[in-house]
């Protein structure tokens, strides 16, 4: 079995430029894909730990697989190359942002007997999916693509099932989305957020962020 996570560095989470400079938002993104390919490793799930990165990146326990294609061009292709090659493994797509997944969340995953099993995002998005026949199925991130992935699946007779994790599904895209980092990390992403000064704050009887 194998996992791989597409990574962007350049001009990463620009949604959180209003608190955070080009350097401090690619050194947060880090953090995060830090977190996810360590778990990826310590869940002791998968042979191989590939990520996608559109630049050379530094990271331990995992793969870099140079890929200056668009998302899904650059999944498909990656999908198609473990075909042409008769790695007829499952695989796991995770992205790069959800910081607080757990080792539970990915033994989970991909202990699910279904053809294909989706995590989604908060609207609509896909966090991750777990494809046991990688030659059967294709990718259309963007929009609402995790109805998007449903459909292929159904269409290609592939049997679905929906993950729901709280875990899963906590991407970090908007400045809002920093609080689930704190409140719940305990991994790079949350150490890089206090080390740039960020506390929890209440805002209007919700929590927010703010920076020291």
């Amino acid at each position: 079995m194998r996992a791989v996570i597409p990574f962007k560095k350049s001009n990463a989470k620009s949604r959180l430029s209003a608190l955070l400079t080009d350097k401090e938002r690619e050194e947060f993104a880090m953090a995060m894909l830090s977190d996810v390919a360590a778990t990826l490793v310590r869940s002791g799930c998968f042979d191989v730990v590939d990520v996608l990165s559109t630049s050379i990146i530094d990271l331990e326990g995992a793969n870099i697989v140079l890929a200056d294609s668009g998302l899904n061009e650059a999944l498909n292709e990656y999908l198609g190359k473990m075909s042409s090659h008769s790695l007829d493994e499952p695989v796991l797509i995770i992205m790069a942002d959800i910081p607080l997944v757990s080792v539970k969340n990915i033994r989970d995953i991909t202990s699910c007997e279904s053809d294909i099993a989706i995590a989604p995002g908060r609207m609509g998005g896909t966090n991750a999916i777990f494809i046991r026949d990688p030659s059967r199925f294709h990718v259309d991130y963007y929009g609402a693509s995790f109805l998007k992935h449903i459909e292929i699946a159904q269409k290609d007779g592939l049997s679905v099932e929906v993950f729901d994790s709280f875990n899963l599904s906590t991407d970090v895209d908007e400045v809002a989305d920093l609080a689930e980092v704190l409140l719940h990390g305990k991994g790079r992403a949350a150490g890089c957020l206090k080390k740039l000064g960020f506390a929890l704050a209440e805002n209007g009887g919700r929590v927010g962020v703010k920076r020291m």
